[in-house]
């Protein structure tokens, strides 16, 4: 399956995106983020299936809640980042 993730800039953050996420029904995954996305050190990100990307994007602008990045998971095991 391939799924996006959501890179938050800390580990509250990424808990506060998962749990607003959880609440409208999508699921959502809190985990370190891999070091192919993380230029930063130590990072979190929430991973959530393709198909949720549209409705995760609307839940987390009303909830005040803006990515700090985007990646999409390629057949490959490769990440891409996506412009938000």
């Amino acid at each position: 399956m391939l799924y996006y993730l959501i890179v938050c800039r800390s580990l509250t953050y990424a808990q506060r995106t998962a749990a607003a996420l959880e609440r409208t029904g999508i699921s959502a995954r809190t985990l370190r983020s891999p070091k192919s996305v993380s230029t930063e050190g130590c990072s979190h990100c929430v991973r959530i299936a393709r198909r949720d990307l549209d409705p995760a994007m609307m839940v987390l602008r009303q909830a005040g809640l803006e990515p700090k990045r985007l990646f999409a998971a390629e057949n490959d095991g490769s990440y891409t980042e996506i412009l938000i």
